[in-house]
């Protein structure tokens, strides 16, 4: 039985960082670079809970309205100074 896991997980591929001269920090630099291009994390935390069609729906429509309202903001002309 552990044989058919392990034989699983090393099919599964993943995200590698070589690390050369012993620098930790920048291949753990361009580990969470990797992550964040692929949307690994968002992806992993999206799919922790459950979400209903409709809080789906109504997480969509507050996003679009967010962006129609950062649209409308920049396109008005600055406030007088005086």
């Amino acid at each position: 039985m552990t044989n058919l896991k392990m034989k699983k997980h090393n099919n599964m591929r993943g995200l590698a960082v070589e690390v050369k001269d012993g620098n930790v920090n920048v291949a753990l630099r361009k580990l969470k670079k990797k992550v964040d291009d692929s949307e690994i994390l968002i992806e992993v935390l999206k799919r922790q809970h459950y979400e209903k069609p409709t809080e789906t729906k109504k997480r969509k429509k507050g996003a679009a309205r967010a962006r129609w309202l950062k649209k409308i903001r920049e396109q008005q002309l600055p406030k007088k100074m005086y």
